[in-house]
């Protein structure tokens, strides 16, 4: 008997790392298979070369405005994703390397997918968010060439029924357009729990499972149920205890819808709840929900797939649409995090060994301080006039040489300065990192890629970039303990405050506010509710002293769940 015959017949469990609570069960779903192309095409001739080359351009455009489209129909991550791979259609590297191929003779097709693994086998060398944009290149090519041959779009079926979406991987371009009434549920056999697969997921608020052992064996059909919060699929699952196991869900997201503020604890202690934006549509969305404000506005979105620089006046406009959407209540804007694999066509990007350790975040003002300084124009500009001044923030913090000097372009605005925490050295050295700011956020999705040297795509090493690894937290502990004896607020941005358990570890860190995709405010708020300080504090300590991430959780459910 075959893997997949067992699988049709006896209900097996397979094993991941949870991305996004939650548990849903239906039938698997598969995305439409990438076009093949017979490598044994011969060269074309040269005087055909000319119309190849006009042809394979225009596919490119084709498929970079339809992902434009995409974005501008979009908010959140999603947006920002669909944006990154327009650009990426259009990179002026790939269609070089395809133009030549074509001159030399190639068919385009071919041309498209030689230029598309000469770029993948590079950034998958270079490793960390270099190696994440290989699925999404690869995603680009497939459609490039679809559209060379005239064969349908490649990417996720629209189901007749909720169905639960079964990968190795998705690129952006996919999730970024599911519908959440119909794809119930993600799990990949790739992938980590901060790959954009999971943010995208998160957005949605479906259920996901990332780097599944076994789960490329799951034919489209088979009956599966995602447990989000365990980090399990179970294939053929007896019906009955799915069932069950649904409705109880249900009933616990029911309560959780309930909730509305504010953010506290059982016993009173206040916590703020905010909401992750990256644009006007998203912060109109989010208060829908009990969000007290907005605790990371991400500013990429209106420079990325630019040819220009936007000007002071054209940023002013969109960050004064959040802001509008939460007069009186905080806002923290965090300025440009581009560089690596969100580079600037208007900036002029080193050529790095390693992007993910090079200049990005903050580092860009190091070499063009005019792109920061105008951004910061840009936000006081939105910002005249308020009653609440909006709190700026800096990505990519390392040293109080680089605090200080941003802290003063903030304050000389009249802005309230601040940084994120997701280098380790910022962690370790954070008093004197608050000496010159007002407050800290703590972007835990980069804290665990850099504290445990590992990409956060790679399902070999999801483990190890698991928000819960007690290293992390660790760190997470040493800043909010810097907060406490210099006084100033401690927040959490990152996809760990999506966690609505591992969030109350957080509160019990010392942690003052949760910022989290829109989607995942009321679970969060929810659990706080139910909890008291002093189980918080019992939880984290319990799991600063926990072996592994499993040992954590398991720690902290006891502790915290009745």
């Amino acid at each position: 008997m075959t893997g997949l015959e067992q699988f049709e017949l006896v209900e097996t469990v397979l094993r991941g790392t949870p991305a996004v609570p939650g548990i849903a069960v239906a039938p698997a779903i598969r995305p439409t298979a990438r076009v093949n192309v017979d490598a044994r095409i011969g060269p074309i001739s040269e005087s055909d070369r000319a119309a190849e080359l006009t042809a394979f351009h225009a596919a490119a455009a084709t498929v970079a405005q339809r992902l434009r489209d995409r974005a501008a129909a979009s908010s959140g991550a999603a947006a920002e994703v669909l944006a990154a791979n327009a650009a990426m259609a259009g990179d002026r590297g790939w269609l070089g390397v395809a133009q030549r191929r074509i001159a030399e003779g190639d068919p385009a097709t071919m041309a498209a997918i030689v230029a598309t693994e000469q770029f993948a086998v590079m950034f998958a060398k270079l490793g960390g968010l270099m190696a994440e944009r290989v699925t999404d290149l690869r995603d680009v090519c497939d459609r490039v060439v679809a559209e060379l041959v005239g064969a349908p779009e490649p990417g996720i079926p629209t189901p007749a029924m909720p169905s639960i979406l079964l990968a190795a991987d998705l690129a952006p371009a996919d999730t970024a357009g599911l519908d959440p009434a119909l794809v119930i549920a993600l799990a990949t056999s790739l992938g980590g729990a901060t790959s954009h697969t999971a943010i995208i997921a998160r957005q949605l608020g479906i259920p996901c499972v990332v780097g599944v052992d076994g789960l490329d064996k799951v034919p489209a059909g088979t009956q599966v149920l995602v447990d989000g919060s365990a980090g399990t699929v179970t294939v053929a699952p007896d019906a009955a205890a799915a069932a069950r196991r649904v409705a109880d869900y249900r009933a616990v997201a029911a309560r959780n819808a309930e909730w509305s503020g504010p953010g506290a604890t059982a016993d009173g202690h206040r916590v703020d709840v905010l909401a992750n934006v990256q644009d006007g549509a998203g912060a109109r969305a989010a208060q829908a929900t009990a969000a007290a404000g907005i605790g990371l506005f991400r500013t990429e979105l209106c420079f990325l797939e630019r040819e220009s620089e936007p000007t002071v006046e054209e940023q002013a406009r969109i960050y004064r649409e959040v802001l509008d959407a939460y007069p009186n209540a905080k806002v923290v804007l965090r300025t440009l995090d581009a560089g690596s694999d969100k580079p600037l066509r208007f900036a002029e990007h080193p050529d790095e060994a390693n992007p993910a350790l090079g200049v990005r975040g903050i580092r860009i003002a190091a070499r063009d301080s005019g792109i920061l300084d105008r951004q910061l124009d840009a936000i006081a500009l939105a910002a005249a006039g308020r009653d609440v001044v909006p709190w700026v923030m800096a990505p990519m913090i390392s040293t109080a040489a680089e605090t200080k000097s941003f802290a003063d372009k903030v304050r000389s605005r009249g802005l309230v300065p601040g940084v994120m925490i997701e280098v380790p050295a910022a962690a370790l050295l954070a008093e004197t990192i608050l000496e010159h700011v007002e407050f800290a956020s703590i972007g835990t999705n980069d804290l665990a890629q850099y504290t445990m040297a590992a990409d956060r795509m790679s399902p070999e090493l999801a483990a190890l970039t698991d928000p819960w690894q007690p290293a992390v937290l660790t760190l997470v502990a040493r800043t909010a303990a810097a907060g406490r004896t210099m006084d100033k607020p401690i927040g959490v941005c990152g996809e760990a405050a999506a966690d609505p358990l591992l969030a109350c570890v957080l509160v019990g860190l010392g942690v003052s506010s949760l910022s989290s995709a829109a989607p995942a405010v009321a679970a969060v708020g929810a659990m706080l509710s139910s909890v008291t300080l002093d189980a918080c504090r019992e939880a984290a300590a319990a799991v600063l002293g926990s072996a592994d991430p499993a040992d954590a959780r398991e720690l902290a459910r006891k502790i915290l769940v009745a």
